[in-house]
């Protein structure tokens, strides 16, 4: 075997967490937006519940279309 199985395959940035907030905005389940990330569905709930990535909700937003009048 090599390499470290237990190193995590993959840091969530920044941008990946305001795309996660639009993912779920859409109605993903947190585990398959974990997957289309290659992380543990835990990191997608500690963007959620703003305890990594802190802002990133308020930039999603942003990136939201408005909605047609």
């Amino acid at each position: 075997m090599t390499g470290n199985v237990r190193t995590p395959s993959y840091r969530l940035t920044f941008e990946d967490a305001v795309r996660i907030w639009l993912m779920v905005w859409e109605g993903h389940f947190h585990n398959r937006i974990a997957a289309e990330f290659d992380v543990n569905p835990g990191r997608v709930s500690d963007v959620v519940k703003h305890r990594m990535h802190v802002g990133s909700e308020a930039e999603a937003r942003k990136r939201v279309p408005a909605e047609p009048a």
